[in-house]
């Protein structure tokens, strides 16, 4: 429960869904300001600043509901404590989630306190989320709109931040933020949603990676069908650099003339980081592209308190993934172990596996292993290949 007198400092980023959290809480009464976070200060290919384009958007919503607009630059931070890791991980042959590590890092912690800076008793932000108050702490939901849900992203974020949030769209679909937008004539209601990279944008992206971390080609080998033994695979083609690839990568593999076996699609099954070799499989549902299990680091828990061992739950291992039944094998300090029902497919390393009780996201971890059907669990992006 907001108090009355209580000052909410919306994130606003120049989208829809930002600008209806700020125009829901003006309708309910609140005292409202909006704070543009400046994130990224690196110019666009063409020369531009995407940041200036929003916050233009930002300024013509604020105008409009008639609320005060501020900005901070929290450039520094973002870099700090999210793109640097960003390119350590994929350096690693890792594929990291920046969304998860911004929101950690810059939204709700580098933003809330400089939200509590300037009077803010709360922050808003235009999540798909929502928060639950029960017996035992506040609880993480997903949002109702099962397409828009972001809670996968917010896994991390523990009492204290969700006591200081507020998630205004959480229970609206998105269809009816368009429609509420468009309603009152808010600037963005048609704006085209963000993707890309968290606060960076979408850009070519081998070109992007390319300017901050150096091309090591190397072999690019296949198993042919075999058990997948370093001795045994065939090189079918040359990589620019592992840290370009992930697993379950389909397109710009650069093998598309090959035939060979079952004739299927090419996908990206292995990272070899110690003698620099891609492993590439044929077939979507090829057994190295399948995880019966899997084990977690850096894991965060949202009530303070992890998941038992035996205890059923759901889990995602990306984003708009449907909930895949599993168990939980272990939990020891900061890692977790899980077995799935059914194997989840390219179960990738440096994203996160987040662990659903229902519609309650309880937390979840860094993905550091797998164990692809009927082997040892392992890390395929290692120093060796099995």
């Amino acid at each position: 429960m907001v108090a009355a007198d209580a000052h909410i400092v919306v994130a606003i980023s120049g989208g829809v869904d930002s600008s209806v959290a700020a125009l829901e809480l003006v309708r309910a009464g609140h005292r409202v300001s909006a704070l543009f976070m400046k994130n990224w200060n690196e110019p666009l290919e063409d020369g531009g600043c995407r940041w200036e384009d929003d916050v233009a958007d930002a300024l013509a919503v604020c105008e409009h509901l008639g609320i005060e607009l501020n900005t901070v630059d929290l450039s520094q931070a973002y870099w700090d404590g999210v793109f640097a890791d960003f390119l350590a991980e994929y350096a690693r042959g890792r594929t990291p989630n920046p969304d998860v590590l911004c929101n950690r890092e810059v939204k709700f912690k580098a933003f809330l306190d400089h939200a509590r800076a300037v009077g803010g008793s709360c922050v808003a932000t235009g999540h798909y989320a929502r928060i639950r108050r029960d017996a035992d702490g506040l609880r993480l939901l997903k949002g109702l709109d099962p397409n828009k849900d972001q809670s996968y992203f917010l896994y991390t974020l523990g009492q204290a931040q969700l006591a200081a949030t507020l998630f205004p769209v959480g229970e609206l679909p998105k269809t009816e933020v368009r429609r509420i937008a468009a309603e009152i004539e808010l600037p963005v209601a048609a704006k085209k949603d963000s993707t890309g990279i968290c606060f960076i944008g979408e850009r070519p992206f081998r070109e992007f990676l390319n300017r901050y971390l150096p091309t090591a080609p190397g072999p690019i080998r296949t198993p042919d069908g075999t058990r997948g033994d370093v001795n045994q695979g065939r090189v079918v083609g040359e990589h620019v650099g592992l840290a370009f690839y992930t697993l379950g990568q389909r397109k710009g593999i650069g093998v598309g003339g090959q035939k060979a076996g079952s004739g299927e699609a090419w996908f990206v099954a292995r990272k070899d980081m110690a003698t620099n070799t891609l492993w590439i499989v044929q077939g979507h549902d090829h057994p190295w592209l399948m995880a019966a299990q899997l084990a977690a680091d850096d894991a965060a828990w949202v009530a303070g308190t992890p998941p038992r061992a035996g205890q059923r739950l759901t889990a995602k291992t990306r984003y708009r993934q449907t909930d895949a039944a599993c168990e939980v094998v272990a939990v020891e300090g900061s890692r977790f172990t899980l077995r799935f029902d059914e194997p989840q497919w390219a179960a990738t390393p440096g994203q996160s596996a987040v662990l659903y009780d229902g519609e309650v996201c309880l937390g979840g971890g860094v993905i550091a292993a797998t164990d692809a059907v009927g082997k040892a669990m392992a890390d395929p992006v290692a120093a060796q290949t099995r």
